[in-house]
């Protein structure tokens, strides 16, 4: 019905059918957090919840748009003039797509598109990949231009990364772009390799929250982008390409050798850990621990909160009740500095923990926060 509501609203605005309608997923992250962007390891899957887009081309080097989510008629943009960062408004996403195609040397000449997404702003949990992937998947099918899934991540990483100004990793758009249903996505940001995981958690009675916080985001911020820099220039004090390149049995060798520089061994500590933690993850899944995992994602909070310090209140209270209610393991998931917490918990204790996190956050006087299951679910597709 989304999808279906997607087309007849694409019908109104521009009074024809569209050629087509396609959804990209947003993604929640198991474990592996701010790793991308260091070479590291990740390891995301889809969400149900998903950005629907009706889209056909034009010839005429026009671009128009319309969101049902945000207020305001169709922006129509000319091909020729768009430009990194000239735009701060949602249209900078879609129309950044086009633009990295474009540079990229593939011949889009135009598009009418109507766009819908599920997927909650400002959580954490991809809406602006899953935008940014449904509009390249559709072009690259209506324009024929032949794009593996994982280049059209890398286009759309590009797209963020220039055309909007955020310095995010490429993860995002892969877990958009390639998970499978039931899988968790074991990805190697350094060669884009790929590992479908299975992710059954109802099998074994077991469940994962997504804790919405309702503490809004921005991965354009100054403070990601910070933490990113820090990043680079620890890689660079140990003389290496990327953090990905400390080994984990070198990690205290690698810290002593930064002195007494506090941040940089902040910051190395968590990446080298952390992609250590991804290992450690995918090690137990396969050999059937699933509960056992639970402790691995509570220790990763606790390095994102301690060492790379992009947690929040509202984050840290989610992981303490949890924890203290009996779930197996809980942390915050995504950029930081708000947005969502995962809880790993038993099926039969879902209705008590979420009641016992609404009551902690009425406690703190919060915004109640926002519970759902997460259940690994299918990459884009085309729908219609």
């Amino acid at each position: 019905m989304g999808a279906q509501r997607v087309r007849e609203r694409f019908a109104e605005l521009y009074g024809t059918e569209p050629e087509g309608v396609w959804a990209a997923p947003g993604r929640v992250n198991l474990i592996g957090e701010h790793t991308d962007y260091n070479d590291g390891f990740v390891m995301p899957f889809a969400l149900p919840h998903r950005a629907t887009a009706a889209v056909s081309r034009r010839t005429d080097g026009v671009l128009r748009l319309h969101s049902a989510d945000v207020g305001g008629g169709v922006a129509e943009l000319s091909l020729d003039a768009l430009a990194p960062q000239s735009d701060d408004a949602w249209t900078a996403y879609p129309a950044g797509v086009v633009w990295a195609l474009r540079e990229a040397g593939h011949e889009v000449t135009g598009a009418d598109i109507h766009l819908a997404s599920t997927v909650p702003t400002g959580a954490g949990l991809s809406s602006s990949a899953a935008l940014e992937v449904v509009i390249a998947l559709a072009l690259n099918d209506l324009y024929g231009l032949g794009l593996q899934r994982w280049q059209l991540a890398r286009l759309c990483q590009r797209a963020e990364n220039v055309y909007v100004g955020a310095p995010t990793g490429i993860m995002d758009q892969t877990a958009s772009a390639c998970c499978q249903a039931g899988n968790a996505l074991f990805l190697d940001t350094r060669d884009l390799s790929q590992q479908q995981i299975p992710f059954d958690l109802a099998a074994e009675g077991l469940r994962l929250l997504v804790v919405d916080t309702q503490v809004k985001h921005a991965h354009s911020g100054g403070e990601y982008g910070k933490r990113r820099a820090g990043c680079e220039r620890g890689a660079a004090l140990l003389g290496v390409d990327a953090l990905r390149d400390i080994a984990y049995a070198d990690l205290d060798a690698a810290l002593a050798r930064l002195g007494d520089d506090e941040e940089a061994v902040r910051l190395v500590r968590h990446v080298v850990t952390e992609d250590r933690r991804v290992e450690r993850v995918v090690e137990l899944l396969r050999a059937g621990g699933t509960r056992a995992i639970g402790p691995v994602l509570t220790e990763g909070h606790a390095s994102l909160r301690d060492d790379f310090r992009i947690s929040c209140p509202e984050l840290d209270l989610v992981v303490d009740t949890a924890l203290s209610a009996g779930a197996l393991g809980a942390r915050m998931t995504g950029g930081g500095f708000g947005g969502s917490a995962i809880v790993l918990t038993e099926a039969t204790d879902v209705d008590t923990l979420t009641k016992t996190l609404e009551e902690a956050f009425a406690t703190a006087d919060f915004t109640t926060p926002r519970v759902f299951e997460a259940v690994p679910a299918a990459g884009a597709r085309r729908v219609v």
